[in-house]
């Protein structure tokens, strides 16, 4: 992008204050993390990244496994696209309200994805191999333009990459299926390199299962579903009861097999069970986001303190991402707890949830203190730096 499409130093606008944050996203951001922290416990746990691989050898670990099969895995991540499809709509508004041109607010959202691509790959690089801000990253750099498609090119693109998405990754886990995952290596600079390594098939594929639900934040922002959403109860309504039922469903196959009640008779129905639970899980996510709204429209004025913790944890998401991948880091890696695989999956959904408390409490003191986190502060002033 040549430095006339940069936004002019005058126009980089000031920081919006909590109070004129739309509540909505910053909550079901501040859930999603939950989400996103029960969902990678799967690296505690022998289970792993194969879903239909039992992960513990008691009735309540296959009891939490089958609630996290069926509403956690596939289901928190699509839930974190379609928030930052909705995210890149408001940065481009907010953008247009300043004065900048169209092509000036997408070269905006170019320049900040270029600017996660690289977050990304040092998040990959120093913590965690299953990084989603490359991917994320990457969309933004390649999909800035989609902020102005029709809704029928958006509902379109979005089907053909659902299906595309869901086919890679039901044929993913049809290979995981048997698969030892590789313990980390002792020498950390050799896990750098190996997880910087994974982040090449990472990325791509995790770009790809996201666009579906990207596109759908994107309608949904410029529907204003989470900004005003007292305007939308019933069409939230039904997003969040279709959305969250077709995500149980689906996942019914797959949480059968890993109980051993159903065994897949030919390969293709492996690979059509997890593509099943992929494609389910798009309509999860934005179940998810759309159950939110509906609490915040049917909400008092008045917020209480859990309202104010889930929404400092939002309005800080990135930190608090980063942050919980500092405690995977420790966790796992053999000069440290080395708990890689260690635990059941009950005793790892509560390493979770205790990791997400820590990145609440974080994220509350933060609040009081009235600073934003860390990691949006860099990005912002990265994304807005002029070049000289």
């Amino acid at each position: 992008m040549s430095d006339s499409h940069r936004p002019p130093a005058d126009l980089a606008p000031a920081p919006i204050a909590p109070a004129q944050r739309s509540l909505a996203p910053d909550l079901a951001r501040g859930a999603m993390l939950l989400l996103i922290a029960v969902a990678h416990t799967r690296i505690l746990h022998p289970g792993g990244a194969a879903l239909a691989v039992r992960g513990g050898p008691g009735p309540v670990d296959d009891l939490v496994q089958a609630v996290s099969t069926t509403l956690v895995d596939g289901r928190a991540y699509p839930m974190f696209a379609a928030l930052y499809g909705y995210g890149l709509v408001q940065i481009f508004r907010r953008a247009k309200a300043r004065g900048l041109a169209p092509e000036q607010a997408r070269g905006l959202l170019r320049r900040r994805g270029r600017w996660l691509v690289v977050f990304g790959i040092a998040h990959a690089a120093l913590l965690y191999a299953g990084d989603i801000l490359a991917a994320y990253g990457l969309l933004a750099v390649l999909l800035a333009g989609a902020v102005g498609w029709t809704n029928r090119r958006l509902v379109a693109v979005g089907a053909v990459a659902a299906l595309a998405g869901a086919t890679v990754f039901g044929g993913l886990q049809a290979l995981l299926d048997g698969v030892e995952e590789p313990h980390p290596p002792l020498d950390p600079l050799v896990g750098a390199v190996q997880r910087l390594g994974s982040l090449v098939f990472i990325a791509p594929m995790s770009a790809i299962m996201a666009i579906a639900p990207m596109l759908a934040g994107i309608w949904a922002a410029r529907a204003g579903l989470l900004d005003e959403p007292w305007r939308h109860v019933r069409l939230l309504r039904r997003l969040a009861l279709l959305g969250l039922l077709i995500a149980v469903a689906g996942a019914i196959p797959t949480v059968a097999r890993f109980l051993g009640w159903w065994s897949p008779g030919a390969e293709w129905t492996s690979w059509g069970a997890a593509a099943l639970h992929t494609l389910t899980g798009i309509a999860g996510g934005l179940g998810y986001a759309a159950l939110i709204g509906l609490v915040v429209a049917r909400a008092t004025s008045r917020r209480g303190p859990i309202t104010h913790a889930l929404a400092a944890v939002g309005q800080r998401s990135l930190t608090c991402y980063l942050l919980q991948s500092v405690g995977w880091f420790v966790l796992t890696e053999p000069l440290l707890a080395n708990l890689f695989e260690a635990l059941g999956v009950a005793a790892a959904a509560a390493v979770g949830v205790a990791i997400w408390l820590v990145t609440v409490a974080v994220a509350v003191i933060l609040a009081r203190c009235d600073r934003r986190g860390p990691a949006e502060i860099l990005l912002r002033r990265l994304t807005y730096r002029q070049s000289r």
